[in-house]
Order: structure tokens, then sequence, then C-alpha cells
């Protein structure tokens, strides 16, 4: 039954079988995580020839001559561009290769826009005042936490089932001249699994922007981590913003961080060939190059972009049951009492669960109490704050599948008693 269906007393007695079981997981000692999206340590070990591929000097030799052993190749080793152009779709002059964090390129290009501006001839962001970040939300939480460090103000923008309100995006950058950038998980986003359509991509390269130095951050992290054999298709941002008119609009970002070693893999960036090469002109002061022999790692364990796909397939087979865990529980549990709603993504690395309004803050606690570690309520929004605190990303992907079972039980119970008692309070 449909719990806003019941009675007081069949709420009240509801309530307290709910709390009975929690109690119960309690006294198990239990000690699960599903809070970050985590590769498991069999993903990882499916990468371990990675680390015998270079194992002598002559190893070290690139095709082109280069020896990876030494300085040089400030924006990365080409022949790991032409590893990686395939995956972003670009030619090898329009991508930048960094160490093993996008997130530490999307940071340090925000960085170099602050201190000197967009290109050559624009305005530093700094000298601009009072600054303005659009985020879709529910949306990454450490995309929110690098513009907050940097002083911008974050304006919440509500997530549909075909991306971002363009709408109210295309509203606002026609008329505050004060607003920067935009935040994009564009494919299986982070937490909601949602991919852009079409027409989504298309108006985000041909809206009309007030600021001439407007930005969107386009991190599509998840651009080949399927969880199915019909995967989702994504429009090329860059060669929509060519077509039309508005070839320096977007920044592109992705990483192997889920694909090799988390800790270990290529970072990369891509734009327009302008962009780029100003992007390079301030690498060039600050470093003498990246990690090239890790670069060359790649190359010589996968070969071509169709090896990396091949590898691809062995990350699928370990999550999609995983995933397939979380959504039957819920399905099991919750869909026929009418208190959540889900996300049922086709890839990526997360679930996005939205309780009843008031209640996300208690489902974690109560998750915690038992042993079940989840992402904080509000981490999906910026400054943490979820103006309906229904919000939770549920990560399936590192605890084994048994233990996964076992969370999504406690989930969902901590889901029953806090929607009880939210319903109670409200009789």
């Amino acid at each position: 039954m449909n719990l806003s269906q019941m009675s007081k007393a069949e709420l009240e007695a509801f309530k307290n079988e709910a709390q009975a079981k929690l109690d119960e997981y309690k006294a198990m000692g239990l000690s699960l995580n599903m809070a970050r999206g985590k590769p498991s340590a069999e993903q990882l070990d499916l990468t371990q020839g990675l680390l015998t591929t270079v194992v002598s000097s002559k190893d070290c030799i690139a095709d082109d001559g280069t020896d990876c052993r030494n300085y040089g190749g400030v924006d990365g080793l080409a022949q790991a561009k032409d590893l990686f152009a395939p995956m972003l779709n670009v030619e090898r002059d329009q991508l930048i290769l960094g160490g093993s964090s996008s997130l530490n390129m999307m940071y340090d290009t925000i960085a170099k826009f602050m201190l000197f501006g967009v290109s050559k001839d624009s305005t530093p962001w700094k000298d601009q005042g009072r600054l303005k970040w659009l985020c879709p939300c529910p949306g990454y939480d450490r995309h929110f936490l690098v513009t907050e460090t940097f002083g911008f103000e974050m304006i919440n923008i509500p997530m549909k089932n075909d991306g971002p309100d363009m709408d109210m995006i295309e509203k606002l950058v026609s008329e505050d001249e004060s607003i920067k950038g935009v935040w994009c998980v564009p494919m299986y986003g982070n937490p909601t699994g949602i991919t852009f359509s079409d027409q989504v991509v298309k108006r985000f390269a041909a809206m009309k922007t007030k600021a001439d130095d407007f930005r969107i951050f386009w991190d599509n992290a998840y651009c080949i981590h399927h969880l199915s054999d019909t995967p989702d298709k994504l429009l090329d941002l860059l060669e929509e913003c060519k077509k039309a008119g508005n070839p320096n609009r977007a920044i592109e970002f992705a990483s192997t961080s889920k694909v090799t070693f988390a800790g270990a893999g290529v970072a990369m960036m891509a734009s327009s060939k302008e962009n780029a090469e100003y992007i390079r002109s301030h690498m060039t002061v600050q470093t003498i190059g990246p990690d090239k022999i890790n670069q060359l790692r790649h190359v010589k364990f996968f070969g071509s972009f169709e090896g990396i796909k091949e590898h691809m397939k062995k990350h699928q087979a370990m999550l999609a049951p995983k995933f397939a865990a979380v959504l039957g529980g819920l399905e099991k549990e919750i869909a026929p009492l009418g208190i959540g709603s889900w996300t049922k993504p086709n890839g990526g690395y997360f679930i996005s669960f939205d309780s009843l309004d008031g209640c996300a803050k208690r489902i974690v606690e109560l998750c915690k109490q038992t042993g079940v570690v989840l992402t904080g309520a509000g981490a999906t929004f910026p400054y943490k704050k979820d103006p309906r605190d229904r919000n939770i990303r549920i990560a399936p992907s590192y605890p084994p599948v048994e233990e996964l079972k076992l969370a999504v039980e406690v989930f969902t119970t901590a889901v029953k008693l806090a929607s009880a008692e939210k319903l109670l309070n409200n009789i």
C-alpha cells in the first residue's frame, strides 16, 4: 500500500516494524560504503598489466623517438594524443594531456581565466567584480566546491529528463554579464545518469550570452562508461559550437581515472585550436611536461581506441550486476510504497534517489547509525543545500555484490522509517 494512504495506526505499525528491522542491522556491526564512485579492487586489477608495459629503457622511447624519461612535451605525448583523440572526437592539436586528475585541469583552467582571462585580449575574471556560475543540480559536489572556492555566486539550475533547464539558462546568460560559466556532466551525469539530448547540446552551442567570455565546462567523464550494449549517444558539443559560430565557448574534460588506475590515469582536455593554443602558452610557464612514461604505458597497454572500448566491456560486466542489485532492491521495496523515485542510468557510476521532501538527511543519518556510509545529504547541490532535502547519491561500484545487496536492504529500511516519521509528523 502507498504510505500516504495509510491511517495513523497503520503508519505507526509500519514505522515500528522498520525501526525494529533497522535495530537488527545495527546489531550486525556493518561497515559498508556507497559514498563515492570508486572503482572496486577487481576493476583496478583489470589494468594490472599497465605496470609491466614499460620495464626497460628501450620501452621508454615513443614511436616518434621521444625519450619519455626526459623533459618536454608540455601538453602530452603525441602518441598518447592519437590514442585518446577519438575518445573526445577531436584532432591532436585540440587535445591537451595532463596528469591523473581532470578535476585538477578544471581547477587550473578556472585559475588561468581568473588571473589572465579566457584569451590574450580578454579581461581577467578577477577584475570584473562579483561573478556568478550556473550549476545544474543535482550535480557533482567537487565541481561546486571549485567554483565556491574561487568566490563565484552559484545559481541552481534544475535538471530535467534530457538535461538542465535550458529555458532558464538561456534567459540568465542573455541578461547577466557576470555569469561566466556552467558546469555540465553531459553523459551519464553525476549523479542523475542523464545524457543530454541533441536539442539541449544544440541550445548550449547556439545560445546568446551577454558575456563574451562565458565558458561551458563540459566534464565528459563517463563518455565510455556504458552499462549496456545499447549505449546512450551524445552530440559533439565542440562541433556544434563551431557550427553555431561560437568555436571557443566550450572546454571538454575527461580522464582514464575509472578506466585504468584511479590514482594514476591520464587526464585530458579539449577545445578549439585557438583555446588549446592559449592554454598551452600558459602551461609553458608552469610545467616542463607531464608524466610521459605513464602516458606511454597507456598507449602500450591499449594499443588503440578500439582496445580501450574492449577494455570497457570488462568494466561493464562487473558494474552492471551491481547497478541491477540496487535498482532491483529499490523497485521491490520502495516502488510499491510511493515514497521515492530514482534514475535508471544506462552508464556512469551513480544512481540518483529522491525521497519524500525533508527526508534525505534523516535517511543518511539512519544508514550511518547502522554502518552504511552514503554521500552526505545536500552534497549534490551548491553550498551543500538541497532546498527540498530529498536527493541522495548512491554509488554502487565499490562494494562486492553481496555486500551491496545488504547495503540496499539497510537503505530501503531507512527510507521506510524516515518516510513514516515524516508522514506521521504531518498528520
